[in-house]
């Protein structure tokens, strides 16, 4: 029966990975136009938020571009803007928002990855942290784990400018997500279709083609884990204790148009997640907890057994 599903499967994935290609090249094309004719909005902090999904094309952009939404994490984004030499970020106000954050530097338009920065990998000595940089324009990224009571995004400085001022963040901010699964529809699951397909297919796959398709942005010192999860199949994780002991551990599992079902921070060696009413999948973000030093890199993910029933898997410290 599997494999007569798959006949019929592997056809529409086709078509709703081409699908997805197209649309996050015109969406996105869209959105650089956009933000290079709005420059008031490029330098103002913009972080997920109802208030942002409301706003004509944002939720398009953010389900092309990033679409393994983040329900752990405060993310805020700026730009596209002009650096002759540095970029300079207020980290006293990121330390007090927050017990563990990352700051991505972007290049624009092509949206790679140029450098990133770790509040545990930098001295809290000084209230402001500079990043040196080529002449050119760039956006960046910032996300809150682990937050504190006051959550404030903070100043930042190009050039020894201010190119804007800290601006603070509601702390139930994140509570849409509790809601985002209504804005589900025929176009996002078109979309994101061929996920589910591929993640069932990775044995046959280059795991860096899944990796890239599942994971469209990454993020440094995490490790991610993911597979995927079908109608009626539970989850059983097992974890090894040094991994317990040393990361903070969040888990998301989506349907299959990409959208948020639920969430948690796993701190037990053995966590079960319920089947799931419709074919979805997860994924785990792994990180240090704050104030610890641990190789992520060094973690490893393997599927123990898979039946149509039950799925187990085992992360273990290499």
């Amino acid at each position: 029966m599997g494999k007569l599903i798959l006949i019929w499967e592997i056809p529409l994935a086709i078509l709703s990975f081409v699908f997805y290609k197209i649309t996050k090249f015109l969406i996105g094309n869209l959105f650089t136009i956009y933000l290079v004719l709005n420059k008031s909005k490029a330098s103002m902090w913009r972080f997920i938020s109802r208030k942002m999904l409301d706003s004509p094309l944002i939720l398009p952009v953010l389900m092309t571009k990033g679409p393994r939404w983040n329900t752990h994490a405060i993310i805020g984004t700026l730009g596209p803007f002009k650096v002759e030499q540095e970029v300079s970020l207020n980290i006293a106000t990121a330390n007090s928002s927050a017990r563990s954050w990352i700051a991505v530097i972007y290049s624009f338009p092509g949206y790679k990855t140029i450098t990133s920065l770790e509040s545990s990998k930098i001295s809290t000595n000084n209230d402001w942290y500079s990043i040196k940089l080529p002449t050119g324009k760039y956006s960046f990224g910032l996300r809150y784990y682990n937050r504190l009571n006051k959550i404030t995004l903070p100043a930042i400085k190009i050039d020894d400018n201010i190119l804007t001022d800290s601006q603070e963040v509601p702390v139930n901010n994140n509570d849409f997500y509790h809601d985002l699964i209504k804005a589900k529809s025929w176009f996002y699951s078109s979309l994101h279709y061929y996920i589910f397909t591929i993640l069932k297919l990775r044995n046959f796959l280059p795991e860096s083609f899944v990796r890239k398709e599942f994971l469209p942005v990454g993020a440094p010192d995490t490790f991610f884990a993911y597979n995927y999860l079908g109608k009626r199949q539970s989850l059983k994780l097992d974890f090894a204790q040094e991994i317990i002991d040393n990361c903070n551990i969040y888990f998301n599992l989506y349907d299959r148009s990409s959208l948020p079902l639920s969430w948690c921070e796993i701190s037990t060696t053995e966590h079960n997640i319920a089947a799931p009413e419709t074919n979805s999948y997860y994924l785990l973000r792994i990180r240090p907890q704050p104030g610890l030093s641990f190789d992520t890199s060094k973690i490893q993910f393997q599927i123990v057994t898979e039946n149509d029933l039950s799925q187990q898997a085992l992360l273990k410290n290499n």
